[in-house]
């Protein structure tokens, strides 16, 4: 597995479509948790907030991965259920619209869990 110094540099490492893809799902989780930290985890894009991972991201061959641990995605489950999931993840196909709405809630929710220490 190849090794990032940060998100930038993962994102450039896709082609276009895909790179705008993750993109947009990071300026969400941007807009969504201001006060989160960019960093690379498990290979991945991360977003910390108090110390700990609030939320991964990856782009795959077919899908683009987003990994908000088994609570963030449990509280969303009726919304998740179209999508391929396992317990704390969840496939957003690169042939379909992200769910933007969708995720700028989860992070939301993520972000109010590490808020209260969660």
């Amino acid at each position: 597995m190849r090794t990032y110094e940060d998100i930038n540099e993962y994102l450039a490492d896709f082609p276009p479509e895909t790179r705008e893809k993750l993109k947009a799902i990071r300026n969400v989780i941007r807009r969504s948790a201001p006060e989160a930290v960019e960093a690379i985890s498990y290979g991945m894009p991360t977003f910390r907030l108090n110390g700990k991972n609030m939320i991964h991201f990856a782009a795959f061959a077919h899908h683009i991965g987003l990994y908000a641990t088994p609570d963030g995605h449990a509280e969303f489950e009726s919304e998740l259920s179209n999508y391929k999931r396992g317990k704390g993840s969840v496939q957003f196909p690169l042939d379909q619209p992200l769910p933007l709405d969708l995720i700028r809630r989860i992070t939301a929710y993520r972000a109010h869990q590490l808020r209260k220490g969660e």
